[in-house]
Formats: structure tokens, sequence, C-alpha cells
């Protein structure tokens, strides 16, 4: 066990009492980043995932909930039902990380274009903790009452795995029991062995939408006779980076981002239309509101003085609830994160603008819920680089060379798991 397992109280003293095998989970992590799958497409990690919790022999197990999604429920006596939450998906992203066990993965999208795949967002992280967490909670069933649920989550990088299994009958066709807390967790471009959270708002909401714009295509060498959606698109482009710069106030939490821009498809061609993918995230309603409202308008504006008859069209893609952690839960939290981890756990981060649906699974209940971060980032690396400087430098989340070292990262998110959800449990 590593530091934060030493002397550290009751629950510190059951999780040294109920070790699994480390090695065992790594080579599972290892197994899980060299072969991801894409959002909606996690069919053999599903499978494996489902194989692992069932060499538990402790779980009632269901499948293919909207989706991919798997639950395995323990009742385990009188108590309260604690929810423990992973994602599953991975990212469209080419590994440049260089590790033995990276991603060579390609497969075709659910459009049928074929991609690169790669664990850019530690989704391979979330899995397996939760599974060797689940295994120390069934070691540690003498010591604690309730009924565990363990919920694997598909499709989270697109937003839409979280309601596709409550859409499907979550809590009701599938008979999972409705849990009275929902935990989870996301490894973060933190310190290792660092852990960190608050009350209130965590995470922004999100939002993405394409947006299609219609000019009049033609030969390149005949600009006058068109009207240039690629240049209309560039237009655009450019002046919605004045809205969060000159309309929102600059202590409110926004981000909008172009990620993808697609005109064309030859050089000497003067395509009929553009299509521009915007990302957008806010943490207060009116600003989201603003945000959209405020993109509506530029967008308009520029197709009109470039000349377009067509209006453009706007279609939502996704929308990411801001996630907002239960004040009650968060002083329970707190208190057992502080004894367990002592100075490594911060219980006042800042909210990042770093979104997820994992909210979505409690709201849709009425039921609180309460989210941390922990850190994957080498303890040298990270320490050399904040005497340097240049934080900046280290690969975070959705990069090609994203990679959180594997200790104490994963030990640290298996005691998260464990100390959160013996915090809420009926102690035996």
């Amino acid at each position: 066990m590593d530091k934060h397992s030493e002397a550290t109280g009751t629950i510190g003293d059951l999780l040294a009492a109920a070790p699994v095998d480390m090695a065992k989970y790594e080579a599972l992590y290892k197994h899980f980043h060299k072969h991801p799958e894409l959002s909606n497409l996690e069919a053999q990690t599903a499978k494996t995932v489902a194989d692992q919790l069932s060499q538990l022999q402790a779980f009632s197990i269901t499948t293919n909930i909207g989706g991919h999604g798997l639950v395995g429920v323990l009742e385990n006596g009188p108590g309260k039902t604690i929810l423990l939450r992973a994602d599953i998906d991975a990212l469209p992203i080419l590994e440049a990380t260089g590790l033995p066990y990276a991603s060579t993965i390609t497969m075709a999208d659910v459009e049928g274009v074929i991609r690169p795949v790669m664990h850019a967002c530690g989704h391979d992280m979330h899995m397996t903790c939760l599974l060797a967490a689940a295994e120390m909670l069934v070691k540690l069933k003498q010591q604690w009452s309730g009924t565990l649920i363990v919920l694997f989550q598909p499709a989270e990088e697109r937003g839409t795995g979280a309601k596709a299994m409550v859409d499907d009958g979550l809590y009701d066709r599938h008979k999972i029991p409705v849990p009275d807390f929902l935990l989870g967790q996301h490894v973060m471009a933190m310190r290792a062995g660092s852990v960190g959270s608050k009350s209130g708002t965590i995470m922004a909401g999100a939002d993405s939408m394409k947006i299609t714009l219609s000019g009049v295509g033609g030969h390149g060498s005949q600009p006058h006779r068109t009207i240039d959606s690629a240049v209309m698109a560039a237009h655009v482009v450019v002046r919605l980076q004045s809205i969060v710069s000159r309309e929102i106030n600059p202590s409110d939490i926004s981000v909008i981002t172009v990620g993808s821009l697609q005109a064309g498809q030859t050089e000497n061609v003067i395509a009929d239309s553009a299509e521009i993918g915007l990302d957008i995230r806010s943490v207060r309603p009116e600003t989201r509101e603003k945000l959209i409202a405020s993109i509506r308008r530029v967008v308009e504006a520029e197709c009109a003085a470039s000349g377009s008859t067509v209006a453009p069209v706007f279609r939502m893609t996704r929308h990411l609830p801001v996630t907002v952690n239960d004040e009650s839960m968060m002083e329970t939290l707190s208190t057992s994160f502080k004894e367990h981890f002592k100075g490594d756990f911060d219980a006042n981060i800042s909210a990042t603008t770093i979104a997820e649906d994992f909210s979505v699974l409690a709201s849709s209940q009425g039921k609180p819920s309460a989210f941390w971060h922990w850190g994957g980032i080498d303890e040298g690396l990270w320490d050399q680089r904040l005497e340097e400087g240049r934080l900046d430098d280290i690969p975070a989340n959705h990069t090609a060379r994203f990679a959180p070292v594997i200790q104490p990262t994963m030990r640290t998110g298996i005691d998260a798991l464990c100390v959160a959800a013996l915090a809420f449990f009926k102690k035996v």
C-alpha cells in the first residue's frame, strides 16, 4: 500500500486489510489502453468489463443498457444505495505517447469513416479503478451494509451515454435500484497522488453545434461569379473569437472553440457550402443563452455581408449539463478524503471548463451526486515543470501524448472510490 494507506484511521485500515492484486489490474489497464473503442462502439470493452466483474461472483450484471452500458448490483443488507460510475469510450486521436502498450487501433466511426483511436481522456484508468474498487468492496462486505451499484457508461465523449442509459430504462425497465447517492471521478493533468473537489459547480456545461453556410460554388479561376463559402466561413470563425473576449464578463467561465471547419474537396473548385463545428462551455444558464444568441447573430450577419441568400442552418449535436456537487455530500466526502489523503486532498479546487454527463444519472431521479478529480502526472515531472513555470507543457486530456503514470494514479483512484463509498454506507 502507498503512503495514503498508512495510519489513516478506520477507512484506511479497512483498505489495508483488503488488498487487490495490483499487477493484475495494471495489466488490465494496459489492455484497455491498447484496445480502445469509439463512442457507441464499445462492444469489446464492455464485454471485457462484464467478464472481469463476473469473476467476482458477487454482482448481478445487466448489459446492453443504452448501447454498451452495463451495471453490476451487489445487495449487502440494509442501508443506502450507492452508485459508482466509470466511462468506457475513447477518442478519435492518433496516439503519440510512445508507450509500449500504445494504441495502434483504427476503426470506422458511426458514420463509417476510419479513425485512429486512443484513450486520450483516461477512461481506461477509470474502468480499471472501478473494477478494482468493486473487488475491494466485495472483500469488505462484512464491514459495510447497503447496496452497491457499479455503472460503466458508454459514449461520454459524445455527451449522450448517460442519457441513453436513463432513456433505455436504467431505473425502471432494467430494474436497477435508484441510488441514494451517486459518485464519480476523473483522472486529470494534475500531480499524481493528488485529489481535488469542491462544493457547488465543479465542471462547466457544454454544447456542441454544426453550422452550415450556403454560398454559390464555381470555378476557382472565377470567384467573381460565386459566393465563396470558404471565405464566408473564415470571416465567421474570426468574428466568433470576439464574443467571449468582448461580450462576456471576464469573471464568468465561458469558452467558444471552433473544432472543425470543412469546405470543398479540391483546390480549383469554390465550394457551394461550408460546415463549422463549434464547442461552447458555460456555467451560468444566462451565459449559455447569451453565447448561443451571439453565435447566431454573428453567423447570420456574416452570411448577409457575404451576399448569401440562403439562411445558415444551426444543428445542436450534444448538450452536457453543468456538474454541481451536492453540498451535504461534499461535507461527508471531504471529511473522509481529508482523513485518508491528508495534504494531498484539496477541498476547494477551481471549477473547470471541462464538461461531463455524469450528473444526468442523478438529475433524472432528483438525487444528489458528487464528483472529484485526481492526478495522473508523474510527481517528478510535475514538480520539475512547476519549478520551471511550465505546467502548460504537460500533455493534458484529449491530446495525443496524454498518458497517466500507472502508479500512484491507479492506487489513488481505487482508494478514492472505496473511501467515498464507505463514507456513505452503513457501518457494520
